[in-house]
């Protein structure tokens, strides 16, 4: 989900990767669009803030930076692609603009959940 700089939901949005076969449509993705789309600054969500259970990967971090979203929250993290400080900081370490990063958010809860959620979907459990 995105806030606004008023704590107003602008835009929330799920992983759409397997059901439109896009490699780019992660929920962080699709939730910056709709929320650019709304926010009223072109393209920029400065002030705004993307709340998600997973820690962003590269490519979701990347478009945090381009956004200007001022601060990503999120839950669990992603200790083999996370790009917000588990193996890459692309959100606070980009000479273009800085996210700030609040992770671990309700880690233990968002772990499960997510593992509830991708057991069933993955061979290798």
């Amino acid at each position: 989900m995105v806030f606004g700089p008023d704590g107003r939901e602008l835009a929330a949005a799920t992983n759409r990767r397997e059901a439109d076969a896009d490699p780019t449509a992660h929920a962080e993705i699709l939730a910056l669009r709709a929320a650019a789309a709304v926010h009223g600054d072109s393209w920029r969500l400065t002030g705004c803030t993307l709340v998600v259970t997973l820690e962003p990967c590269a490519m979701c971090a990347g478009a945090l930076v381009g956004a200007r979203t001022a601060a990503v929250v999120f839950g669990a993290w992603e200790p083999r692609t996370g790009a917000c400080g588990s193996v890459f900081d692309v959100a606070r370490e980009s000479p273009l603009h800085r996210v700030e990063v609040r992770g671990g958010v309700l880690d233990d809860e968002c772990g499960r959940l997510l593992r509830t959620f991708f057991s069933p979907r993955r061979s290798d459990g």
